[in-house]
């Protein structure tokens, strides 16, 4: 055991040096969010009639009370949420709605179709629905291949059938959670620099 100890202790020491670059991270997690969510909440807000039918129809959509406000809520807090993120202000706090938007999305509208969501189905993950959709797809392969140009169909990229499952939602709320905790980092955020300015930045 001491042999191990005194292994591990010089190559732990060798990575304090990465340190000096914890602010990656979070700077990486708000720019890869950002456009997400400016562009699903610019998506509600410009088409916000359909938005808030979606919202309110108990039979195709989600049922909501109040659709004109959650539909406003939603879609505010993502366009706004996004460009927050992108200038590091506000990090943590507007984490909180944001990580309960990608909750009531993960829960509400993509929950039933489990967790993947591409259907894919060799994956470990795949339930009845994705086993189904497999079946699906290549009968509309076969279809394709046999009266459309498949060739050209598919010169961008393989054919897929979307599953919807909740994996985006979840993983963009364990993103959002990371920040929540971090913050925007250090240096290129303005909650930094606010931090800074106003002298209640701890231990930077």
């Amino acid at each position: 055991m001491k042999t191990l100890l005194n292994l591990y202790r010089p190559a732990h020491n060798a990575l304090n040096f990465t340190r000096a670059g914890d602010w990656l991270a979070p700077l990486l997690l708000r720019f890869y969010l950002a456009p997400v969510l400016i562009q699903a909440g610019w998506n509600k807000l410009a088409h916000f009639d359909d938005t808030v039918a979606w919202f309110g129809d108990p039979d195709w959509g989600l049922g909501m009370p109040m659709p004109e406000l959650m539909a406003g809520l939603a879609a505010s807090t993502e366009f706004v949420g996004g460009i927050f993120l992108i200038f590091g202000f506000a990090i943590r706090w507007i984490s909180i709605p944001l990580m309960f938007t990608m909750l009531v999305a993960a829960f509400a509208v993509h929950w039933e179709n489990g967790w993947l969501a591409i259907s894919d189905a060799s994956s470990w993950l795949a339930n009845e629905r994705v086993m189904d959709a497999a079946e699906r797809l290549e009968a509309a392969k076969s279809i394709l291949q046999e009266h459309g140009h498949y060739g050209w169909l598919t010169g961008k990229g393989t054919i897929t059938i979307l599953n919807n499952g909740i994996e985006f939602a979840i993983t963009y709320f364990i993103m959002l959670l990371s920040l929540f905790f971090t913050g925007g980092g250090r240096y290129v955020s303005l909650d930094y620099w606010l931090a800074r300015q106003y002298g209640y930045l701890n231990n930077k």
